[in-house]
């Protein structure tokens, strides 16, 4: 039997980073995982589907040369190459996160883990069992992709996201159900690449947690890129062919319609993985599937701490990785903050990029803020211009009281890469003043950042 300070169960983006920190505080830590180091943001989510998008981003560019005063003839794609690049992508950090292993002294062990009492748990792998003990052990073990009841995916024509960044072929005809971050990055990346692209989504509109005036922006432009979006509307039935999928599709005034699709991708939330991991054996306690727990991470069972996808929303790769830092430094005796949900900045990587922290202008409202609102378009942005990347605009939203940021939302070029300064002011609880006294350097897209603030007051001086 295998005694540790710490064992951390699976090794994602909150897993390994739980570990590695461990380690650096002088804990002795073990991480189990049945698959892949790395879990599914390496290895299957968040970085394989952004090399994807890259590829679809120069093809985009490639076809429209001419608006740079280029030329590029003959243009065309292969699916097989863009799918190789993206897989040796993620295999590279896949290595990255063993070295980052053996660097820490973190022991890996390779199979199935199961908690069996507090602080043991077992591994099984090709029919041996280990057994391992801790004072502590992490759950960090993630979600997975939710099917539609009655239409399971087969991996052929009705996908998760896991199939659709291995296809067998290349869509010719595709339907996207649902309209979340996975749904309308692979919309994107499909239409892109070229195929005919049908996004349903149940709710009012696409991107439903962003705010109302980004949902409406993006949804023009995307079907201004050729996209069809059924928004209020729902999948009545699904049907796999050998040669493509039927779909019956209820409309927003009830009528449906039928439609034939090569390939469907499936993209209607997850499945947290809590199954055959001993949470029934030791009584913890889960809410719709999802393991409860306090702001630093522990479950309601001692020594028992949990992180990432299989906990409480949202679900973020950044989120569960700061997660893992706050359990291991509270593991180790420390006094780590707690982190504020409103916080924490999500992205969507389509093109237009989405991007966004803190609270919409209708929560905020809701939340009985009296507001200012500012809203800078990215046509009035000498950089945005310069690369041919004029649509889109960034809004702010201001308590009117006390001049807090409460909430910041972004749809154009590189907006992923923007909102952190946005989500540093308001974990530093910056005020309206702060970021106008900011000098933002020129020419830059962050110049907008600056002037979208300075519109919330009244003071806008480029448009």
């Amino acid at each position: 039997m295998s005694n540790y300070d710490l064992i951390v169960l699976g090794s994602g983006p909150g897993g390994y980073v739980a570990a590695i920190r461990a380690a650096q505080l002088g804990l002795k830590t073990a991480i189990v995982e049945r698959e892949n180091l790395g879990g599914i943001c390496l290895n299957w989510g968040c970085i394989p589907t952004k090399a994807l998008l890259r590829s679809a981003e120069i093809y985009h560019y490639m076809q429209h040369a001419g608006d740079y005063g280029l030329t590029a003839a003959n243009i065309s794609a292969d699916i097989d190459a863009v799918v190789k690049r993206s897989r040796g992508v993620a295999k590279q950090l896949n290595q990255g996160v063993t070295h980052l292993m053996k660097k820490n002294k973190i022991t890996v062990h390779m199979g199935d883990g199961k908690l069996t009492a507090p602080g043991k748990l077992s591994v099984t792998k090709d029919g041996k069992v280990e057994e391992l003990t801790a004072k502590n052990i992490i759950i960090a073990t993630g979600a997975r992709a939710r099917d539609l009841p009655f239409a399971p995916a087969d991996g052929k024509r009705i996908w998760t996201y896991r199939h659709a960044m291995v296809p067998p072929e290349m869509p010719k005809k595709l339907l996207v159900i649902g309209s979340g971050a996975i749904g309308i990055e692979f919309a994107s990346f499909y239409n892109d690449m070229g195929a005919e692209v049908t996004v349903v989504e149940m709710m009012d509109r696409i991107v439903p947690v962003e705010d109302a005036d980004v949902s409406t922006f993006l949804e023009k432009s995307l079907k201004k890129q050729g996209m069809t979006i059924m928004t209020g509307a729902g999948v009545e039935s699904l049907n796999a062919t050998a040669t493509g999928v039927s779909a019956a599709i209820k409309g927003k005034d009830g009528t449906v319609v039928n439609g034939e699709y090569t390939h469907c991708i499936v993209a209607i939330g997850i499945v947290p993985n809590t199954e055959n991991i001993g949470l029934e054996a030791l009584g913890i306690t889960t809410t719709k599937g999802h393991i409860d727990t306090d702001p630093m991470c522990r479950t309601n069972v001692p020594g028992i701490w949990a992180i990432g996808d299989v906990t409480a929303p949202p679900w973020l790769a950044h989120k569960a990785s700061h997660e893992g830092v706050i359990a291991a430094e509270a593991i180790a005796g420390g006094h780590p903050h707690a982190m504020d949900p409103k916080n924490i900045p999500g992205c969507t990587y389509c093109h237009p990029q989405v991007a966004s922290v803190g609270l919409t202008e209708a929560k905020a409202k809701e939340a009985g803020y009296d507001v200012k609102v500012g809203n800078f378009p990215f046509i009035g942005n000498g950089k945005a211009i310069a690369l041919g990347e004029a649509e889109g605009f960034i809004k702010t939203v201001f308590d009117a009281k006390t001049g807090e940021l409460l909430g910041a939302h972004m749809v154009g070029a590189e907006v992923t890469e923007l909102i952190q300064g946005y989500t540093i002011g308001k974990t530093a609880e910056l005020v309206e003043a702060d970021f106008m006294h900011t000098v933002f350097p020129h020419p830059t897209l962050s110049e907008m950042m600056h002037e979208s603030v300075l519109g919330a007051y009244g003071k806008m001086l480029h448009m």
